[in-house]
């Protein structure tokens, strides 16, 4: 599956082709089988890294410039792995988690040039919602249709209000939700297989979800999925936590892309039955570069609050339901 263009390679097609991308690259998130997860010993399967490489933009077909050694050490220096250009299990055990299935080796231009240590990144064209009210206004709605049978509607949207919060608390940007689906800024539903956006859905785990860029604003989520807001009553072992998907695809609505960061939200693997919810300080300068800081939000806080345990997230989200 080579359908996801690499911005890399925008430079060399049109401009309007490039607009095209920028409102259409959908943002996917892709699950593999747990059993899978488990790097084997032995057989480190190079066609398997060659193939990922190839999809996640590390490696072009036609470009012979890249050798193999050179595209796996750019993926584990994405990735955050320790960079030995080798098949190590480290990397093959990466290789092989769940992710989004965006490109994460996006052309170092599209980064903000300002905060040259930061790890997160932009579609093309740093694309963001405009309008002319401050603070910006984006309204949200569930599709009726579009449901998910593992959950009731107040459940989810009980997580999209949390997720939506977290976000409107560094930037100043409000998220409401409305009942009108057709007119609303941010479209959210569960579909199965194709639901006619080119990007057809997979059945159980492989992908999770998908968003595309600022301005479009659709959040599809996979309908096949067992989706859960609570691992003691869902004990599934493919369960995927509603709400860390929920944190990540937002952030690809407002513009952002992965980050390196693996403790940020729009880091690219998350394993079922985990939970990452919050935002990270990468997250936050990421998303503050494109639409300035909420006046309420102290990051000397969140730095002092990272450094310190987490162990209060979870008592915390329990108690707000």
């Amino acid at each position: 599956m080579h359908h996801h263009h690499h911005p890399c390679n925008l430079k060399h097609i049109t401009f309007f082709f490039l607009i095209y991308l920028s409102l259409h690259i959908p943002q996917t998130i892709e699950a593999r089988n747990p059993s899978q997860f488990k790097p084997s010993r032995h057989n480190v399967n190079i066609p398997e890294i060659k193939r990922h490489l190839h999809r996640f933009g590390y490696l072009q077909h036609n470009n012979n410039n890249v050798s193999f050694e050179q595209a796996l050490s750019r993926y584990q220096k994405n990735l955050g792995l320790p960079i030995t250009g080798k098949p190590d299990s480290d990397t093959l055990s990466h290789i092989r988690l769940p992710r989004c299935g965006f490109p994460d080796d996006v052309d170092p231009k599209t980064t903000a040039p300002f905060h040259t240590k930061q790890k997160y990144v932009y579609f093309p064209g740093s694309p963001r919602w405009t309008r002319d009210v401050i603070p910006l206004q984006l309204t949200y709605a569930f599709s009726q249709q579009n449901l998910t049978p593992f959950l009731t509607k107040p459940q989810i949207q009980r997580v999209f209000r949390r997720a939506f919060a977290k976000w409107a608390s560094v930037i100043p940007v409000t998220f409401t939700e409305t009942e009108d689906y057709e007119t609303s800024d941010i479209k959210i539903g569960f579909f199965a297989g194709d639901h006619g956006d080119g990007e057809p859905f997979d059945g159980v785990l492989g992908v999770l979800a998908h968003t595309f860029s600022p301005e479009n604003g659709r959040l599809h989520l996979d309908k096949a999925e067992t989706w859960a807001v609570d691992f003691h009553e869902q004990k599934s072992t493919v369960a995927v936590d509603l709400e860390s998907v929920a944190v990540h695809e937002i952030g690809h609505v407002l513009g952002l892309g992965h980050s390196s960061v693996k403790e940020a939200a729009m880091y690219p693997t998350l394993k079922p039955r985990s939970k990452k919810v919050e935002l990270n300080v990468d997250d936050v300068v990421g998303v503050q570069s494109l639409y300035g800081t909420n006046p309420n939000f102290n990051l000397s806080g969140l730095l002092a609050s990272e450094t310190s345990t987490n162990l209060a997230d979870d008592m915390l989200v329990r108690s707000e339901d």
